[in-house]
């Protein structure tokens, strides 16, 4: 019998995966200082965009002030454009759709990356973490810039050749900082009640969706990235959340990415409530918006079990890390050659670069590494 991830996904614009794993967007930090992407980066995605339907690739900043990582691929100036044609190219070359995700980091982005090392928000209120700067509250004039940078972005990754975006509005980033309570005190059109503080992701959908008639056609994908919930009070309920994907539900939008760390996982605020959030979104609007899930899937069976429910895409994160070749053994029967766990000798094995691959090493709990192949 066939496995229901290995079928083929079409969206509601006629365009087609060949099936329903995605590769999920990670930073990989190895991008050139001037957002240029690399050889070695190149080469990282080409290995991995051979089984999969779709590559989302690491985020791109919309604007030279909202960069969010060192390394991080640009998508804010003109110049930028021929690299990021290669990328597509790339991707699309080993037989993956290529989307871009577009983001601008706000009170994410670490001083010393921006032009004045100063980060900006929604509102003058600093992050919940130790040393953090406070953000600057972003003008009116400002914000009306920033949504016409996503705009911008937009029109580069057409040129490029992409067959889509993906608008970052999750994991505590700009978009994110203006639909939450705790990083929009606002008072004007901008912030306020839950519908107010909708007004500026709306806008970037909407802007991002002209920009695609204006220089693109039907064929090209939109999606929106969004985290359930967050920690901080005030901050964002899953109430809040389920208003707001009613909402993007009625947008012109192809789907909805939900970013938890664990596709399973309850409430982060209430630890008594133990519905996934993922499976939460689904049942409220699946039937309106292909749903895509993420988070600590590993195996076919991981895969398959989330995928219960009626989720209908999967995204595959550190597991397409560990094993590029992820769908393909599935496909021929290997499933038991699945890696899923690595080795400090493994970074040449899986083409990862140096860069991410340092990242990996030397952050706790990013995955499972042995010390050795043998280990």
């Amino acid at each position: 019998m066939t496995k229901k991830f290995l079928e083929s996904f079409t969206f509601k614009n006629g365009i087609t995966l060949k099936n329903r794993v995605l590769m999920a967007p990670m930073t990989n930090f190895s991008s050139k200082d001037n957002g240029e992407v690399t050889d070695e980066e190149i080469e990282y995605y080409r290995v991995r965009s051979g089984g999969v339907g779709a590559v989302l690739t690491a985020v791109a900043n919309v604007t030279d002030d909202g960069k969010g990582f060192h390394g991080e691929i640009g998508a804010h100036r003109d110049d930028l454009i021929p690299g990021l044609k290669k990328l597509a190219h790339t991707i699309k070359g080993e037989g993956a759709k290529a989307i871009l995700q577009i983001f601008h980091a706000g009170r994410m982005s670490p001083p010393e990356l921006l032009p004045d090392n100063q980060t900006v928000s929604a509102s003058a209120v600093a992050p919940v973490r130790e040393g953090a700067m406070t953000p600057r509250e972003l003008t009116n004039d400002e914000i009306e810039t920033i949504i016409k940078a996503f705009g911008d972005a937009t029109r580069r990754a057409i040129e490029a050749g992409f067959d889509g975006v993906e608008i970052h509005g999750a994991n505590t980033y700009l978009i994110q900082q203006f639909f939450s309570p705790h990083s929009n005190r606002r008072e004007d059109k901008w912030g306020g009640s839950v519908e107010k503080r909708m007004t500026f992701p709306l806008a970037v959908i909407d802007e991002v969706n002209k920009t695609v008639k204006a220089f693109g056609d039907e064929s090209f994908i939109v999606g929106y990235r969004l985290s359930p919930e967050e920690r901080e009070e005030p901050g964002i309920t899953m109430e809040d959340t389920l208003t707001f994907t009613d909402r993007l539900a009625q947008e012109d939008l192809h789907y909805l990415h939900v970013s938890v760390q664990d596709f399973h996982q309850g409430s982060m605020r209430d630890d008594s409530d133990t519905a996934s959030r993922v499976q939460l979104i689904q049942d409220r609007v699946g039937d309106k918006l292909p749903i895509i899930g993420v988070g600590s899937l590993h195996t076919p069976d991981d895969v398959e079990k989330a995928m219960e429910g009626g989720v209908p895409l999967i995204a595959l994160g550190r597991e397409i890390i560990v094993e590029p070749q992820w769908i393909q053994k599935v496909e021929a029967g290997r499933e038991s050659e699945i890696r899923t766990s690595l080795s400090v000798d493994d970074r040449e094995t899986l083409t990862v670069p140096e860069p991410l691959w340092q990242a990996i090493v030397n952050t706790k709990g990013w995955f499972p590494v042995k010390e050795h192949q043998n280990a």
